[in-house]
């Protein structure tokens, strides 16, 4: 029932005496007063059954409500999160931040941190919300102990809803009895990561048993991931501020050199400005290319001269290459890109060490637009959840949802699915190439005020359609785009336009379906890495734009033998596809199956028997043969 619906209701109707319920938010013991009060005074039976009826309606949409409530404040929190990681100055307060909003949002009595420590071979709590013992803030744990260890072994959240009588991880007397002072039950933990490895872990913790949700398990690994993003910026802050004092005291020790001081001095203060009013890595080449006299851009990896870029990785300095110098932009091993100072062979130290500086301060402002961007790419990506799922039906909210992603849901757009069809060497690769693709999606969308998101193995654009543009084009633009992006074939489906999808957010699941559609067909007729809308497919696009009885047609056509292949494993429908593939030669279609030739007459004979002697005329073949292409594109995984 809608709140709308609740809200027109009669006051003398069963429902009326919930919408104040509903009002103020009464607890669900409540919902039972109605029912319990009419069957106190004697109420008819259909009254009371009307009332039972309203109260589970009433029920589910204060479900709704508080689900959407949790959602928002989850949203929120992270976004707060985010914000507080993108103007990082005291990590203590950042950390602190995430595990007060991991507590108050998963509802837990205690939230924690732990981080390892390398020197020591253990790990220590960093930071505590809710925990009133002494002895548990100052645990520290040799590594493999406890909950936390089983975490740190295997890089895989754990969860035990009592932890003392879970036999899975190897327990301690020190540990239990930090555990036991605190008075904990329920435990949660999810691993803190940079890159492959486990640097700590966030813990969300009750002190009765409790069994936590999947969401509540992911939603702490999202905090977790903002943590770990946190300690990483914090470090590179760190080492960013260790460079920059490096380069001060070589000033010092060079003072007689004053033009050298000079420069070296202009760049630091042009750097510190950068980073503080949150400039671009073009920026910094701009600002190096004054102070060195030189020609300095930023380069992607691939760009750059690999020889001389992974000795700059390696050394950690700048590397000369023919009369260029090369500077790699890394971060926590992941190569980012490249300096290039061209030009310039007679680079003295200090010059040198500024320019190397350079190259660290752009890896730090690129790893800082990307939280932003990762950031924005969930929320475009939710928001398409959203409309795919039809679960925010406000038109008014989905508008300003997507303003906020300077979006127009007003505008005319094209639904695009879009699919990998490179091979991958393995399920890790598959993965990797998965992630590349809906990064390039989600960049895409955010550059044509789209929105993306990753869904089916594969990736779902909404994009706007241009003047003059149509859904074929945008599709086929989408998969060369996409394709260059991953360097490996991306095949793309597009729905035909679509409008109004504020007011109508269900528009764009259909649309969606006739995407994937176009996609399957697309595969069928072996135009792997092309992309094209239902309008290219001729009459066979005609069934897959429109809402056509597809599946009366093919049942009408071929039913006769698909049930009988269901019933009896028999592959009268393989036989009917060889022979036609075989020009309607049996001799052809004995050898694509393998099989004598007596055999494929008897199962003819059998087709025959199935869908009548005139099978084989040759409106009756095409029709047959159109029924097959589209029993395959309705059921691709069977065949």
């Amino acid at each position: 029932m809608s709140r709308d619906h609740l809200q027109s209701a009669p006051s003398g109707s069963a429902e009326a005496p919930y919408l104040g319920l509903l009002a103020r938010d009464a607890s669900v013991e409540a919902y039972e007063q109605p029912v319990l009060r009419a069957r106190a005074e004697g109420e008819p039976a259909d009254r009371i059954a009307a009332l039972e009826e309203a109260r589970l309606l009433a029920l589910r949409v204060r479900a709704e409500l508080e689900g959407r409530r949790r959602r928002e404040a989850e949203l929120s929190a992270l976004f707060e999160t985010a914000h507080d990681l993108a103007g990082l100055r005291d990590l203590d307060a950042v950390l602190q931040a995430i595990v007060q909003r991991a507590r108050s949002l998963l509802g837990t009595d205690v939230a924690y941190l732990s981080l390892n420590d390398p020197a020591r071979g253990d790990t220590y709590m960093r930071v505590t919300e809710g925990s009133v013992s002494a002895r548990f803030q100052q645990l520290r744990l040799g590594m493999g102990e406890g909950l936390g260890g089983l975490v740190a072994q295997t890089a895989r959240p754990y969860v035990t809803d009592d932890y003392f009588q879970d036999g899975r991880f190897q327990h301690t007397l020190t540990i239990d009895a930090g555990v036991r002072d605190e008075g904990l039950v329920a435990i949660l933990g999810v691993p803190l990561m940079l890159g492959p490895h486990v640097i700590g872990v966030l813990f969300a913790a009750d002190r009765r048993a409790r069994v936590f949700e999947r969401g509540q398990i992911a939603l702490l690994g999202s905090f977790a991931a903002l943590a770990a993003a946190a300690i990483d910026t914090a470090n590179l802050l760190t080492e960013t501020r260790a460079a920059l004092a490096g380069l001060e005291h070589a000033n010092e020790i060079i003072r007689d050199r004053s033009a050298v001081i000079e420069r070296a001095s202009d760049v630091h203060d042009r750097l510190a400005e950068l980073v503080l009013r949150g400039g671009g890595v073009h920026d910094v080449a701009a600002a190096v290319s004054q102070v060195l006299a030189g020609t300095v851009e930023f380069t992607e990896a691939t760009a750059a001269p690999a020889e001389a870029l992974e000795a700059s990785r390696a050394e950690g300095h700048a590397v000369r290459h023919g009369s260029d110098w090369i500077a790699a932009v890394a971060a926590g091993g992941e190569l980012l890109g490249a300096l290039v100072l061209r030009g310039h062979p007679g680079l003295d130290p200090v010059d040198q060490r500024t320019f190397e500086r350079a190259a660290m301060v752009t890896s730090l402002l690129l790893l800082a637009r990307r939280s932003a961007a990762e950031a924005e790419q969930r929320v475009r990506g939710e928001l398409l959840d959203d409309l795919l799922d039809a679960r925010d039906r406000d038109p008014r909210l989905l508008r300003e949802r997507a303003s906020r992603l300077q979006a127009d849901l007003d505008a005319t757009h094209v639904v695009l699915a879009a699919r990998l069809d490179g091979p991958a060497a393995d399920a890790d690769e598959e993965a990797a190439a998965r992630r590349r693709l809906w990064s390039a999606a989600s960049h895409l969308a955010a550059t044509r005020h789209g929105l993306a998101a990753a869904r089916d193995g594969g990736t779902v654009l909404l994009l706007p359609l241009g003047a003059g543009d149509t859904a074929t084009d945008v599709a086929r633009r989408t998969a060369r785009h996409l394709g260059t992006a991953v360097h490996q074939p991306v095949t793309v489906g597009a729905s035909a336009p679509v409008t109004d999808l504020a007011g109508h957010p269900e528009t764009v699941t259909a649309a969606y379906a006739e995407g994937r559609r176009c996609l399957d067909a697309l595969h069928l007729l072996g135009r792997a890495g092309d992309g094209a809308a239902a309008e290219d497919f001729g009459f066979l696009g005609l069934l897959l734009a429109g809402e056509r009885d597809i599946a009366g047609f093919v049942e009408r056509t071929i039913g006769p033998v698909v049930s009988y292949d269901e019933r009896r494993g028999t592959e009268l429908l393989r036989t009917l596809d060889a022979y036609f593939e075989g020009g309607m030669s049996p001799a052809r279609t004995k050898d694509a199956l393998h099989v004598h030739v007596n055999t494929v007459a008897q199962r003819l004979e059998r087709v025959g028997r199935l869908l009548g002697e005139d099978w084989q005329t040759p409106a009756r073949a095409l029709e047959i043969q159109l029924a097959l292409r589209l029993h395959r594109l309705a059921t691709p995984g069977r065949h």
